[in-house]
């Protein structure tokens, strides 16, 4: 949170509230040289404001997520124009029913809904961005199954598992699994995570599995023992390309860039840049850089790759940076992250002796979750590079030999 003093009282007021996955990465980059060119006169003067910076952690980027959203509909801070409420964000409700639908819904849908049959018990948000949001649910529903569309045995459904219920996402209102009392609880369980009672889900859980083994009703004490895990380790890969709210859109695909230069004893300096989308190289994205400096070396001309490369902002930007080589590597692209007001996270792969993947840096938790993808990207920036600086060392062997022959013959 950006805080300021009022005029009035010399009390602290709040300009701004954000998330972000690194608060070091974040910050810095409201401090470069370019912030009137890179965020605009608005962000500039909240910069220029400010005086204190204050932050909460939270054990997840989800958990911040909902925080922020909290927060922002407490206090309303000025700088958050985009998070002021609006028809066209969305919101989470919950219904009134005996097995309550668990929704997302448009503001501009909000009394549309309201007319029909189903009370709205229960109305969570705004959110300002869709996509963050039906991410967040999807994680959300991983852990706390509820009811969206099918109809519960009791109301007359035909008692078959409906399709989410195979997936695991839904409780089994539709297969008559679950009692309406157990019900309640889950969606009780949905509110207190969405105003932050994770601890306290986390308590009650642990009783009730105490109690489940304690009248040797293991496989229930089990099931419980997994939604306290998932509870404690909340994967949300996919909420870290959402970091920083002024740049958010709508993203169908996860962009991996990979960056690499090649050359011989400094001939022929060729650097690229590979693309993966959703697991899978898009060729028609991969970009060459000639660096015509002979005496850069690899960090450096690594800075002017990406330097170069930010300067295209109508290129789709990356979820995540993948760079080739060790800490030095790693160090620049960060650099050059923040001075452009990037916050994709930033990979580095570490090669052997033999230029096999030995180790990556960088954010374990998207280690974890995209080595594969790292790795391809990798191995195709290093292919690319290969194939582009063979191609640039032939054409300069042949423009070479070309005036070797012609000052020959002149000679003669």
């Amino acid at each position: 949170m950006f805080m300021a003093p009022t005029l009035e009282s010399g009390k602290e007021t709040i300009l701004y509230i954000g998330k972000a996955a690194s608060l070091k990465d974040r910050v810095k980059s409201y401090f470069g040289g370019d912030i009137l060119r890179t965020r605009g006169l608005h962000i500039s003067n909240m910069v220029a404001l400010a005086r204190t910076i204050k932050w909460i952690e939270t054990d997840s980027t989800l958990e911040a997520l909902l925080l922020e959203n909290r927060l922002i509909k407490k206090w309303k801070p000025h700088y958050n124009t985009k998070e002021k409420d609006d028809k066209s964000f969305n919101y989470v409700i919950i219904t009134g029913e005996k097995f309550p639908r668990v929704l997302i819904v448009r503001g501009k849908n909000l009394d549309e809904l309201r007319a029909t049959r189903y009370k709205l018990k229960t109305i969570l948000g705004p959110f300002p961005h869709g996509a963050i949001l039906r991410e967040a649910m999807k994680i959300i529903r991983k852990i706390f199954p509820y009811r969206d569309t099918c109809i519960p045995l009791s109301e007359g459904g035909s008692g078959n598992p409906c399709f989410n219920r195979q997936l695991g996402l839904c409780p089994g209102a539709c297969t008559g699994e679950i009692t309406k009392k157990d019900y309640a609880k889950r969606i009780k369980e949905i509110n207190l995570f969405f105003i932050g009672g994770k601890e306290k889900i986390i308590k009650n859980l642990e009783r009730e599995m105490n109690s489940s083994a304690k009248f040797f009703l293991f496989e229930k004490a089990n099931a419980i023992k997994k939604r306290i895990f998932a509870l404690k380790h909340i994967k949300d890969i996919s909420l870290l390309k959402d970091i920083s709210q002024e740049n958010i859109t709508d993203k169908k695909m996860f962009r991996i860039e990979a960056y690499d230069v090649a050359h011989l004893s400094g001939a022929s300096r060729i650097g690229v840049m590979a693309v993966i989308e959703n697991g899978e190289p898009n060729k028609s994205e991969y970009r060459t850089f000639n660096i015509r400096d002979k005496k850069m070396g690899d960090t450096d001309a690594l800075r002017e790759i990406l330097e170069r490369r930010f300067n295209h902002p109508e290129w789709r930007m990356p979820d995540l940076i993948v760079v080739d080589g060790g800490a030095a590597q790693f160090n620049v692209a960060r650099k050059i992250m923040n001075f452009k007001g990037q916050n994709s996270p930033v990979v580095s792969v570490v090669k052997d002796d033999r230029h096999k993947p030995k180790n990556i840096l960088g954010p374990q938790e998207v280690v974890d979750n995209f080595e594969g993808q790292i790795l391809l990207a990798n191995s195709e920036a290093h292919r690319f590079s290969l194939s582009r600086h063979i191609r640039a060392r032939s054409f300069s062997l042949k423009i070479k030999k070309n005036k070797n022959a012609a000052g020959f013959s002149s000679i003669n």
